[in-house]
């Protein structure tokens, strides 16, 4: 399996790849369960390579690490899980 920094990474850099629909799921450890977001939802920055940053729907940001991270989905179909 590769890395989640990996795939996220391609996401962003491979034209013909992104052009599919992702979404990504990771762990919400208050509501104890996955909180899936579409991957274009989510926002980057170079200063912290190992989270990236979501808001929610009351407009409140939110910094998740990318150990969180448990599936990625493209097209509906899923391409990269974790245990946790």
């Amino acid at each position: 399996m590769q890395p989640i920094q990996a795939l996220l990474h391609r996401i962003q850099s491979d034209r013909e790849f992104s052009l599919a629909r992702f979404v990504v799921g990771y762990y919400d450890r208050v509501a104890k369960t996955i909180v899936q977001v579409p991957f274009e939802h989510m926002s980057f920055e170079a200063r912290e390579p190992f989270s990236f940053e979501v808001v929610d729907e009351e407009g409140v940001a939110h910094s998740i690490p990318l150990h969180r991270v448990r599936e990625v989905y493209r097209n509906g179909e899923l391409i990269w899980h974790r245990q946790p």
